[in-house]
């Protein structure tokens, strides 16, 4: 009976953590944003223990800043945080895509072009959280096509931090790329090109953080005060 109750506590704090980095990457929360353990709780349906401990495992990736047992917050965006956010995700994920390459078969290649037509949809009705959601279902449809299992959570802990700040920003300007590196990527899969893939994931992860940098760090940085429960 032990047993089966503590399989129960861990698949259970298993799909709160995965729940709460759901609304990191996909900014559900904003930055400097405080975060309630009593309302998280409440609106998922669960007991505070549960959230505690996924704060605190999200807290060690960076994702959330725990100061107290009762301020938790989503960290601001600095400067030197973002431009070193870029340079891992232009060390990464390239590099995950290449890996992913071989693996992309016709009907994987087909989601991604599904996505990128919901993607265009988001963009085209300046539909913020739509485009959040389809952003980062692209990138890990290609991502997880590699059989390995660590690069792809390396840099989930990437969009854990930059996806709260991605989401103010995305908010507040026109969403249209002057590019459409997903179709790049696209044709450079269906083709077997390693080299236009990696190029065209680069390109857009360069262009998509430009275009967040050039708003203005600070103008885009919540103002909660960190006060959890």
């Amino acid at each position: 009976m032990i047993k089966i109750h503590q399989e129960e506590d861990e698949g259970l704090n298993a799909a709160i953590y995965a729940e709460l980095r759901r609304k990191l990457v996909t900014g559900k929360m904003a930055p400097g944003h405080g975060l309630s353990t009593r309302g998280l709780a409440q609106e998922l349906g669960v007991s505070q223990t549960p959230v505690r401990d996924a704060l605190s495992r999200l807290a060690a990736e960076g994702a959330v800043e725990i100061r107290s047992k009762r301020r938790v917050q989503v960290p601001a965006m600095t400067e030197e945080r973002f431009d070193d956010l870029l340079r891992c995700r232009l060390l990464l994920e390239p590099a995950a895509a290449a890996l992913a390459l071989p693996h992309l078969d016709a009907e994987r290649v087909a989601r991604l072009r599904d996505i990128d037509a919901a993607l265009d949809a988001a963009v085209a009705r300046q539909d913020a959280d739509a485009y959040m959601e389809n952003n980062h279902a692209f990138h890990f449809t290609l991502y997880r096509a590699q059989p390995g299992n660590t690069l792809t959570r390396l840099i989930e802990t990437l969009w854990l931090q930059f996806g709260p700040f991605m989401r103010v920003v995305a908010g507040r300007v026109n969403m249209s790329p002057q590019n459409d590196h997903h179709q790049a990527a696209i044709r450079a899969a269906e083709a077997r090109d390693e080299k236009a893939l990696t190029a065209a994931i680069s390109a857009d992860i360069a262009e998509g953080m430009g275009l967040i940098a050039r708003t203005g760090l600070a103008s885009s940085n919540g103002n909660g005060n960190g006060v959890a429960d």
